[in-house]
C-alpha cells in the first residue's frame, strides 16, 4: 500500500528533477493544493507524545483484547477462535478474535444492504463532518493507542507506526473527504437555467462492498473500508488476522465519530470462505482489495464466473505488490543511492508493497556502493520495535518467515548468487531475519523477478557500456509495475530514462528511494500485475466508489412534436 516517510528531496535534487522533467510534470504549489498533510511527530526523549505512547504500549502489551465480530449493532463470537501475536515475541497474544462462518457473512451482507439504503440518504455534508471528527480523534485522543497496536501487533518501529497508523490514516480520512468535496463542486452545463437545469449527484451502489485489507499498513485498512463508505456504500470489512488489533481500534474510532452501525461491518474470517461467500451474492457491488496476486486473481475469476447473477457489474480495485527497482546510472551520487536503498529495502523488514527488492548498479560505482551498503547494513539494529534504537524488527508471521528464508536458502545454494551481507535468521522468539544483500550474476534469477516481501535486496552489477541494455531489463524481467527509482545526475539520461521506464512503475522516483508516497502528494498504485492503479491517496480514488446520477429538470412545457424545419 501507501508506504512511508514524509521526507522530500533536497533542494538541489528538486531543481534537478524539475529541469529534467520539463513540461512533462506541471509544477504544483502547496498553497494551491488545499489541506496540509498530518505532521509526523518526533517522539524525542521527554516529549508529550513519547510519554503518551509509552503508556499506551504498556496498556496494550499487558492484556489480550477480546475482539468480536460486529454486524450492524450486534456483536458475535464463534467457536472458531484465533489469536494475534506479537511478531517479535510470538508467545505473547495481544488479541483474541473470532472467524465468521458463511452464515454470519451472509447475515452481514443482509445488514449492509439494508443499511446502505438509509446511509445513502445521509447528506454528503454530514458524512464530511463525521470523517473530520474521526480524523480529529485519530490525531488526538487515539493516536497513541493506534500506534501502540500497530507497533506491537505488526512489529513496526516508532517512526514506521507514526507515519502509518497516525499520519497516513488521518490523511486518508481528511483528504478523501476534501477530494470528494471538490468533486461535488462540478455541475453540468445548463445553457439556459430558466428553461433547463442540469445537475449531478453522487449515490452509493445498491448492494455491498467487500474490503479485504492487508497486515502491513493500518492506514490501508482504514482507507479500503471507509472510503467506499464515504461515498454512500455499505461495507463488509475483512481485516488481516495479523493487523486485527489496530484495525479494531480504527473501527471503534469511527463508531465513536458517528459512522452508523452497519455502514461498515467488522468481519474477520477465513480468506477463501469470505471470498466464496461474497462472490456468490447477487448483491456484490465491489471488492476493494490489497494483497497477493493469487488471491486477487482468484476473486476476479469468481466474479467472472458469476457475472450473470449480479445486480451490478462489481467494481474491482486491487493493489497487489511489486518487484520494485533502483536503477543506478554511472553519474549517480553514491551516498544518496546507499542511504536511499537501505531505507527502501529494509525499513519495516521490506514488508512494503513499494520496498526496493532489486537494484542495477554500474561496475564503476559498485565498489563504493557495495562498501557503503555493507557498512550501513552492519549498523542496523534489529530487535524489539519498542526499543527506540531499533531500525526494524521481525517479519509478520511464520508463513512470511518460511517464504522469505526460502529465498535466502536459494541464494546460499545457487552458483549465480552470493550473499554479501546478512543471511541469518531465527524464529525461536520472534520471526527475525537479518537484512540480507545478495549479488547475482543472472538478472533473470527468480530472486530478481519474484516478489519476496521481506528484507532481501538483490543487486545485478552491469558494465557501464551496457546502460541501455540493462535499462531494458527493468520492464521486461518481471510481471510487476508498482514503484521504481532512477539515480543519476546526467540530465540527458534522466530524460530518456523517464520515457523508457514509463510503463515500469505507477510511482516513479528520480534521485529518491522507491518508498515514501504520501497521501495527496504521490497518489499510490501500479499497473500490470501490481494492480488496477486506482491511485489511493489521489483525487479520483473516492469517485471510483461513487454511483453518479445526472439529472435534467425542464421548467417550460413541450408544446410540439415537429421541429421548425419540418414546417417550411
Amino acid at each position: 500500500m501507501l508506504s512511508v516517510c514524509k521526507q522530500s528531496f533536497s533542494q538541489s535534487l528538486q531543481r534537478s528533477a524539475v529541469r529534467c522533467l520539463g513540461s512533462v510534470v506541471p509544477e504544483v504549489r502547496v498553497e494551491d493544493f488545499g489541506p496540509k498533510n498530518e505532521p509526523v511527530l518526533n517522539y524525542l526523549k521527554g516529549s508529550p507524545e513519547r510519554a503518551e505512547l509509552e503508556k499506551a504500549l504498556n496498556e496494550t502489551a499487558n492484556k489480550t483484547e477480546d475482539v468480536p465480530i460486529v454486524i450492524g449493532d450486534k456483536e458475535f463470537k464463534t467457536s472458531d477462535v484465533r489469536y494475534q501475536v506479537m511478531p517479535h515475541n510470538h508467545k505473547k497474544q495481544i488479541a483474541k478474535f473470532y472467524y465468521a462462518d458463511a452464515k454470519l457473512i451472509k447475515q452481514a451482507i443482509d445488514v449492509a444492504r439494508e443499511t446502505q439504503q438509509k446511509w445513502d440518504k445521509t447528506t454528503v455534508a454530514e458524512r464530511f463532518r463525521i470523517w473530520d471528527k474521526a480524523a480529529d480523534l485519530m490525531a488526538g485522543k487515539y493516536r497513541a493507542k493506534l500506534n501502540a497496536a500497530t507497533m506491537l501487533g505488526q512489529a513496526k518501529t516508532v517512526i514506521q507506526a507514526e507515519i502509518d497508523s497516525a499520519a497516513e490514516l488521518i490523511d486518508f480520512f481528511r483528504l478523501n473527504a476534501y477530494f470528494l468535496k471538490e468533486a461535488t463542486k462540478y455541475q453540468p452545463i445548463s445553457e439556459n437555467p430558466k428553461v433547463t437545469k442540469n445537475s449531478m449527484r453522487y449515490r452509493g451502489i445498491d448492494g455491498f462492498v467487500a474490503a479485504v485489507s492487508p497486515f502491513n499498513f493500518t492506514a490501508i485498512g482504514g482507507n479500503l473500508a471507509y472510503t467506499p463508505a464515504l461515498m454512500g456504500n455499505a461495507v463488509l470489512w475483512k481485516p488481516s488476522d495479523t493487523a486485527l488489533l489496530s484495525n479494531w481500534v480504527n473501527f471503534k474510532i469511527c463508531l465513536e465519530a458517528g459512522v452508523p452501525p452497519g455502514v461498515v461491518n467488522f468481519v474477520p474470517s477465513d480468506g477463501p470462505v469470505f471470498g466464496d461467500t461474497i462472490t456468490a451474492s447477487p448483491h456484490l457491488a465491489g471488492i476493494n482489495f490489497t494483497g497477493s496476486v493469487p488471491t486477487f486473481t482468484r476473486l476476479w475469476k469468481q466474479v467472472g464466473n458469476n457475472i450473470g447473477i449480479y445486480k451490478n457489474f462489481p467494481r474491482l480495485i486491487g493493489e497487489c505488490g511489486g518487484k520494485n527497482y533502483h536503477f543506478v546510472h554511472p553519474s549517480a551520487d553514491p551516498t544518496t543511492v546507499i542511504n536511499g536503498t537501505i531505507r527502501s529495502a529494509f525499513e519495516f523488514c521490506g514488508q512494503k508493497c513499494s520496498a526496493c527488492s532489486r537494484m542495477y548498479v554500474p561496475e564503476s560505482l559498485w565498489p563504493k556502493i557495495k562498501e557503503g551498503l555493507l557498512s550501513k547494513r552492519s549498523e542496523l539494529k534489529i530487535g524489539d520495535p519498542t526499543d527506540y534504537g531499533s531500525f526494524t524488527s521481525a517479519v509478520i508471521d511464520d508463513k512470511a518467515f518460511k517464504r522469505i528464508t526460502g529465498y535466502i536458502d536459494h541464494a546460499k545454494k545457487s552458483s549465480n548468487l552470493e550473499i554479501i551481507g546478512g543471511g541469518k535468521y531465527d524464529d525461536s522468539t520472534g520471526y527475525f531475519i537479518e537484512p540480507t544483500i545478495v549479488q547475482t550474476k543472472d538478472p533473470l534469477d527468480k530472486i530478481m523477478t519474484e516478489e519476496i516481501f521481506g528484507p532481501v535486496l538483490t543487486i545485478y552489477v552491469y558494465p557501464d557500456s551496457k546502460v541501455k541494455d540493462t535499462l531494458g531489463l527493468v520492464g521486461n524481467s518481471t510481471q510487476f509495475a508498482l514503484t521504481g527509482a532512477v539515480f543519476a545526475q546526467d540530465e540527458a539520461f534522466l530524460k530518456s530514462a523517464i520515457d523508457e521506464l514509463k510503463m515500469t512503475a505507477g510511482n516513479f522516483y528520480v534521485n529518491d528511494k522507491s518508498t515514501g508516497s504520501v497521501v495527496g502528494q504521490q497518489p499510490f498504485g501500479g499497473a500490470r500485475m501490481s494492480g488496477t492503479n486506482d491511485k489511493a491517496g489521489g483525487p479520483h480514488y473516492a469517485l471510483r466508489w461513487g454511483n453518479p446520477q445526472a439529472i435534467k429538470e425542464t421548467f417550460v412545457p413541450l408544446t410540439e412534436v415537429d421541429y421548425p424545419y419540418m414546417k417550411q
